[in-house]
């Protein structure tokens, strides 16, 4: 059986509480977490449901979740444990535990998907749905989902790898253009006769009325943005020919 080490109680609380440190490196781990009576996979299907019970859902939660999966938890295993002990410990718990869960088997879930639910688990906005209305200037398939439509508006809008919107021009009488941030993956932006800016996580461009630009996804990463629409007047888009291929 392959053994257990662990240090964390020395590494955190070492110099400020030595004893605790030894009975969580040492007595709990190096003599309980290694005792053959039960297996590690079963062990750490125990320590889960021991911690969902009891309602914690910090990092410790997501350590012996991240552990349960090393040892052989796979995902379709884990969703029925949680499920089960949902009915003992309590809904609430169960959809707590739910949502880390799904970061810790976000491969397993995204593998017949494209990487679209390991993006989404990335960030905090919903991908939203496929945005259709505006297929016809997008190379690829993208997706809205509206943050906001009162007072000023703002979407997340999410491009699959290689999906870029065409050139265009955001016009006004007065005021308008566009603020984009990034809130997950990777992505391009653009303006006619300059360099592509990457963009990641909390990359921030403003885009006055009147300039060329495109912005999209790179050949090999899912990208998001909150588009925000400056209030103007006379606001309104000029589609144009297609951006370079990704």
């Amino acid at each position: 059986m392959q053994k257990i080490v662990q240090t964390a109680g020395r590494d955190s609380l070492g110099e400020f509480a030595p004893e605790f440190a030894h009975f969580n490196d040492d007595v709990l781990f190096g003599e309980n977490w290694n005792n053959g009576d039960i297996d590690l996979k079963t062990r750490c299907i125990v320590t889960v449901v021991a911690l969902m019970s009891s309602g914690t859902t910090d990092s410790s939660l997501l350590y012996h979740l991240q552990n349960a999966k090393n040892h052989g938890v796979t995902r379709s295993e884990i969703a029925a444990v949680i499920t089960h002990a949902a009915f003992y410990a309590g809904w609430a718990k169960a959809w707590a535990v739910f949502n880390m869960a799904k970061t810790v088997w976000t491969e397993e879930v995204t593998e017949n998907d494209g990487g679209k639910s390991a993006h989404q688990a990335s960030m905090i906005f919903p991908i939203g749905a496929p945005n259709d209305g505006y297929a016809q200037y997008f190379s690829g398939k993208s997706y809205l989902y509206p943050v906001s439509t009162s007072q000023v508006g703002i979407f997340n809008v999410t491009f699959e790898p290689g999906c870029r919107n065409n050139w265009h021009i955001h016009k006004a009488e007065k005021g308008g253009g566009q603020i984009l941030i990034c809130v997950g993956g990777v992505g391009y932006y653009q303006e006619w006769g300059k360099e592509p800016v990457e963009m990641h996580p909390g990359d921030c461009v403003s885009i006055p009325a009147g300039v060329k630009h495109w912005h999209g996804a790179g050949k090999d990463a899912w990208f998001s943005h909150l588009a925000i629409e400056v209030p103007g007047e006379g606001c309104r888009n000029e589609w144009l020919e297609p951006a370079p291929e990704a």
